[in-house]
């Protein structure tokens, strides 16, 4: 197992370790529609980005193209300060790049250490046998490290809670990013309880030096875990604002134009 934010980063925090992803005046078209007009960004090691906007504004094409399932009309993406063109999502994952989506993409009926190596299934032998055992293993020492409370890496996703299911997913991101996690609503479906503990797991992920790409339409959670806050309106990066040097109402006039 290896990737940046299973060990703690010294220095951890926004800046640290570097910039794994920079976007630079990328561009999206779908025939005579602009989806995404001239968006720029830097998302650094150890921070979490917030990226915020109405329905239609942009933020599912912008999570696309930086996972790679698509492509840039125009503009230039680097990762670890090196041009990168990812060709499809897989590609994307080669290079580090992980995504929560809302759905999750976990099997109901597979133990938990099964969908945190779902495609990527460990194997023994000549006869390439799954290995059951080091897989469980892993994936325990993976949520007893970042304090995940399931009954077990042997428990299937069926008998889990919705907040321990995004735990899950939350973990199969961080067993595998060595760049870059993208979260998509990580907390939507979820109660007050559920997503509390779900906001600390994204938080210790920062400590640990990930850089954490954020889509959220709660601006209560985007002030509570994010140190940066990028807004989309209408497919035009209107711009990009420090938590601590911004306010609601200001990030709403963003939001809305008003």
């Amino acid at each position: 197992m290896s990737t940046v934010i299973e060990e703690s980063v010294p220095g951890a925090g926004p800046g640290a370790g570097g910039v794994p992803l920079q976007l630079s005046n990328i561009r999206k078209q779908f025939g005579g529609v602009v989806a995404i007009e001239r968006f720029d960004l830097e998302l650094r090691a150890g921070e979490i980005v917030a990226l915020v906007g109405d329905n239609g504004a942009g933020k599912s094409t912008l999570v696309k193209i930086i996972s790679g399932v698509y492509q840039p009309s125009e503009g230039e993406l680097r990762m670890h300060g090196r041009p990168v063109s990812f060709r499809d999502a897989s590609d994307a994952r080669r290079q580090g790049v992980e995504v929560v989506y809302q759905d999750l993409a976990l099997v109901d009926s597979q133990p938990v250490y099964m969908n945190m190596f779902l495609g990527r299934e460990l194997t023994r032998g000549p006869l390439r046998l799954l290995d059951r055992r080091r897989m469980a293993r892993e994936t325990q020492e993976l949520v007893d490290r970042l304090d995940v409370r399931i009954p077990s890496a042997k428990a299937t996703i069926r008998e889990l809670s919705g907040g321990q299911r995004q735990a899950v997913a939350i973990c199969r991101a961080t067993h595998w990013a060595s760049s870059l996690v993208l979260m998509d609503e990580p907390t939507a479906a979820l109660g007050v309880a559920e997503t509390a503990k779900v906001e600390e797991l994204i938080m210790r992920l920062r400590e640990r030096g990930a850089a954490v790409l954020v889509v959220s339409h709660n601006l209560d959670q985007v002030f509570r875990i994010a140190d940066r806050v990028t807004v989309l309106r209408r497919g035009r990066h209107i711009g990009t604002r420090d938590i601590a040097a911004t306010t609601r109402n200001e990030i709403v006039s963003m939001i809305t134009g008003a």
